[in-house]
């Protein structure tokens, strides 16, 4: 099997392929899965070899997810695997918003030479550089998951009340929380309450632009923003005219773009939320074992276009079927494989949105004319037998 890499992945994250089973390499050709970063693959075009894509990440606008789906690729990224490095660098955030570490920095590299020394300079300009401390201020988290979870305790750890909110929290997070987080049911009571906003959902059409110029109007003055989830969570311009107002006191992205350089009350930190050695093993660790599960046995976990379904492969061969989530699809394969003599041992199924996905254990092998006969069935993308 041929594993092509787009971008370089962590020695220990390639390790993880058996080399008596795998061709690992940048430069495959016809490949049968692809590890990525933050290489841009909306305009690539895939062999019908191609089955899976692994983003060793937790984002994913840099894959044509739908089209992916469409053509029975599945596409997995690594959750939680970059948290602790994102949560770091939050912690940091939290206090580059809070005083101007950025700017006293550089003010400082002017003073070779300063009349009366460093020292007496030092002594004299500092004040401008002054800020506030975080804690007793309230941190509102916008997204509890994998990292906004983590932030949010150990903002408490610092002495910071946080008020949190997430629609989409699951069981697993809800239990990581720390008791002492207030969780609210709405975006509108963080920014009612909040003193620092920090952001922790991913880009979609349902939060992109959510900071603008009205939800600003409903926080608090003097708020201070953080954003190391993406860039076009915030509108730019809006964001602009509250901080030359005053309604935002600063505002620490981890996405510099054109708009937000060289903009007084922005702190523009290029893109190191995962940039640790730990984060990347821990990426590249997590994506390669997903494709090994995967490929070697049918089952998906971590993907964002088909659902989480995995059972033992305990019989003698498995159909795994990515299909259409519509009516009949099911029932037809399992009608099919009955009406010619075959016990299907054990069967595990799921949808994602417009699409679903179901592996079928066998306790015999399944002979080719009958898998065959299930590609045609409408709504099959792709079966493959393991």
């Amino acid at each position: 099997m041929k594993i092509q890499l787009l971008n370089k992945i962590a020695k220990v994250g390639t390790d993880v392929f058996d080399k008596n089973v795998f061709e690992v390499a940048e430069d495959v050709t016809s490949p049968d899965a692809i590890m990525v970063r933050s290489a841009n693959m909306l305009d690539m075009q895939f062999g019908p070899e191609l089955i899976a894509i692994a983003r060793a990440g937790a984002g994913v606008n840099n894959i044509p997810i739908e089209r992916c789906a469409e053509e029975g690729i599945v596409v997995f990224n690594t959750p939680g695997a970059n948290a602790n490095g994102v949560k770091e660098l939050a912690i940091a955030a939290l206090i580059l918003a809070s005083r101007d570490v950025v700017g006293g920095i550089e003010w400082a590299k002017t003073l070779m030479g300063a009349e009366g020394g460093v020292a007496k300079a030092v002594e004299k300009g500092k004040s401008k550089f002054a800020g506030r401390e975080i804690l007793g201020k309230t941190l509102g988290v916008i997204g509890l998951g994998a990292i906004g979870g983590l932030v949010a305790n150990s903002a408490r750890s610092l002495g910071m009340k946080v008020v949190g909110c997430d629609p989409y929290i699951t069981v697993n997070a809800a239990w990581s929380l720390s008791r002492a987080v207030e969780k609210v049911e709405s975006y509108d009571e963080i920014y009612e309450k909040a003193d620092y906003i920090t952001l922790h959902v991913p880009s979609t059409k349902d939060t992109k632009g959510m900071i603008n110029k009205d939800t600003i109007a409903k926080m608090r003055d003097g708020v201070r923003i953080i954003n190391l989830a993406r860039a076009d969570l915030v509108n730019a311009d809006d964001l602009k005219a509250a901080l030359a107002s005053g309604k935002v006191a600063s505002y620490v992205t981890d996405f510099p773009t054109e708009e937000t350089l060289d903009v007084p009350g922005i702190v523009n930190i290029p893109h190191l939320g995962a940039s640790t050695e730990e984060s990347e093993d821990n990426c590249a660790v997590m994506a390669a074992q997903e494709l090994v599960d995967y490929i070697t046995c049918g089952n998906i976990r971590n993907s964002v276009n088909f659902p989480t379904v995995s059972i033992p492969h305990t019989g003698a061969e498995r159909l795994c079927v990515c299909h259409k989530n519509i009516a009949n699809v099911l029932s037809r394969i399992t009608t099919f494989i009955s009406s010619v003599g075959i016990n299907i041992e054990n069967m595990s199924s799921g949808s994602k949105g417009a699409f679903a996905y179901t592996i079928l254990e066998m306790g015999v092998k399944v002979p080719a004319e009958v898998v065959e006969a299930i590609k045609k069935i409408d709504g099959i993308i792709r079966v493959r037998v393991i």
